[in-house]
């Protein structure tokens, strides 16, 4: 078990895009890393690798947050490891299309199971130990600017964002002043700038900055780790 003092960090969905930027971003800030990853081992053995540059105690373990027994098994582990947990960023997330009128149970099982019911669990796990703590410590949901807008091809996908939303505002009355809980919602962000230049050049038209977020954006929003 470490016992370095160092402030640790558990995150969900760290082998994404965003995810891996904002875990390498804590990292560097002096954090220990937790991170859970889902599909891919190589991939996440590499972030691993790079965010143990910076943090060299950091840690993973596989976990479908879909799964409640899943991020139990994630949290067993992590306290076998950890005597503390100062912040938790729930990035784990789906995402994909699903036309009104041809959803199907699975698709919806999927995106609200990934998105909602993973981050509240996630969060519920995370809230049983920090709420013993002496000092105050901090959550992180990673929502959706889609949470607030209508998109006709995603409800399930909007409709789960919209609940972290609602369930960061539960958790931060409930657990004030001695968790902190907040969410960022991150705009359309590029994660393969080849792919369909010509719908992204139409989303482009609608957005103020007239571009598209950058996984590295998110670095500008993780002063409330601070």
């Amino acid at each position: 078990m470490s016992s370095s003092g160092k402030k640790i960090c558990f995150i969900t969905g760290a082998c994404g895009a965003v995810g891996s930027e904002i875990a390498l971003s804590i990292a560097g800030q002096g954090y220990t890393i937790f991170f859970t990853w889902h599909s891919s081992e190589e991939k996440a053995e590499q972030i691993l690798e790079k965010i143990r540059w910076i943090s060299p105690e950091s840690q993973m373990i596989r976990c479908d947050v879909s799964k409640n027994g899943d991020i139990s098994n994630a949290f067993s582990v992590f306290r076998q490891q950890f005597e503390r947990l100062d912040l938790l960023v729930t990035s784990a997330s789906n995402f994909f299309s699903t036309p009104l009128p041809e959803v199907t149970e699975q698709e919806w099982d999927s995106l609200v199971n990934t998105n909602l019911k993973g981050t509240f669990f996630t969060m519920q796990e995370a809230a049983r130990i920090m709420q013993k703590q002496p000092f105050v410590s901090r959550i992180i949901s990673m929502t959706d600017i889609s949470a607030d807008l209508v998109w006709r091809n995603f409800a399930p996908y909007t409709v789960a964002k919209a609940g972290i939303q609602h369930l960061t505002r539960v958790f931060a009355k409930t657990f004030a002043p001695t968790i902190l809980v907040n969410s960022i919602a991150p705009g359309t962000v590029t994660v393969n700038p080849e792919k369909d230049m010509e719908t992204q050049q139409e989303m482009i038209k609608k957005i103020p900055l007239k571009r598209l977020g950058d996984p590295l954006d998110n670095h500008q929003n993780n002063y409330l780790s601070a």
